[in-house]
């Protein structure tokens, strides 16, 4: 039986559906799992052994369509439900199933602050759209699989002081209000004193680098409450001077690749992750999370599945969430849901017990 997997983007999204992947590949007799996607995403599933094919959009919609056309699908599996999807489906003519995206009822969190969603998590409803083939769900949670040659040796890759462990922290996301400010997030550090490898893509890397140059150097007792970073517009405060213990910054935005990350999150002692992709890829390695979100809120389905996890968010915000996806900048201006975030974590020992 063949069946087509669909799903654009983006990469936590393609992470949340391998589950699906896996359960319609080991569930369904004779299964022969398709994957339509972004080109972007093309190495996220070619690494899975549950995928038999990728197909991508490359040109035109009219263009995939017909190359689709040509596998003669038995079921399409839409895990995206978007117009373009809706146009795939109906020019294939196959049988298919969708899942419930709730629109509605996030609209309503979004703008009436009403709370309708149910207490299910999206990988769920991901696997109802697959129920029509007797998929079940089999407690395995999800997978990421880093190809051959992307694993990351951290003796080799990583200073010798990170060598001993680290915290993973991925200091990115698609959008600004999903994101801590440099300032708290150099704050939440100083407060982890242990090694910690910032994660991001290129776009990151300056922020990391802020984050760096606030740990670079000893700050003697006598030092003002507040320093600046030359030629940085970022105020933060002093840290304490450093020691055995003290927080030690290694900034790995945009030097490694997608896989190569999550090979430092898998090596991780712990992750800390905004709502975004890597936060989906630590769950996949069953890491601890510590979990900050901003605009955004858990009730939309999105927290780390099956892994242990903390939620670190302001509650009870009445602007919160102000958005199902993000903004750029805060609409009302003052960004409380990430400028009042209460960093008091209960962290996990290191490896020598400190």
């Amino acid at each position: 039986m063949k069946i087509l997997i669909l799903r654009f983007s983006s990469i936590g999204d393609i992470v949340l559906t391998t589950p699906v992947v896996r359960c319609v590949q080991q569930q369904v007799p004779g299964a022969r799992v398709h994957f339509c996607t972004k080109p972007a995403y093309r190495g996220l599933l070619e690494a899975n052994p549950y995928v038999d094919k990728v197909h991508c959009l490359t040109g035109t919609l009219g263009e995939l369509v017909a190359e689709l056309q040509q596998e003669q699908f038995d079921f399409v599996v839409d895990l995206h439900h978007n117009l373009r999807t809706l146009l795939i489906k109906a020019r294939l003519g196959r049988p298919s199933a969708s899942f419930d995206k709730l629109n509605w009822r996030k609209w309503l969190l979004v703008n009436l602050k009403l709370n309708t969603l149910p207490p299910v998590h999206i990988v769920q409803r991901y696997l109802a759209a697959a129920a029509p083939l007797g998929v079940r769900d089999d407690g395995r949670g999800l997978d990421y699989f880093i190809p051959p040659g992307q694993e990351v040796d951290t003796s080799v890759a990583l200073p010798a002081e990170f060598q001993r462990g680290y915290v993973a922290f991925a200091i990115g996301a698609q959008h600004a209000t999903k994101r801590l400010p440099v300032e708290r997030i150099i704050e939440l550090c100083a407060q982890l004193q242990r090694p910690v490898v910032l994660l991001g893509g290129p776009e990151d890397e300056s922020t990391g680098h802020v984050v760096e140059l606030a740990f670079e150097k000893q700050v003697t007792p006598a030092a003002p409450p507040h320093r600046q970073i030359p030629d940085s517009p970022y105020h933060f405060p002093a840290q304490p001077a450093a020691s055995p213990s003290s927080t030690l910054i290694y900034n790995a935005c945009g030097r490694f690749s997608l896989h190569q990350s999550a090979s430092l999150v898998r090596q991780a002692q712990f992750v800390i992750s905004h709502d975004t992709g890597l936060m989906h890829i630590a769950a996949a390695f069953r890491k601890e999370i510590f979990s900050v979100w901003g605009n955004t809120v858990p009730a939309f389905g999105m927290y780390p599945y099956r892994t242990e996890f903390r939620v670190l968010e302001v509650e009870g915000l009445a602007c919160r969430p102000c958005s199902k996806i993000g903004y750029d900048k805060c609409p009302q201006g003052h960004f409380r849901c990430m400028r009042d975030i209460r960093f008091d974590l209960d962290l996990p020992p290191t490896r020598d017990g400190r």
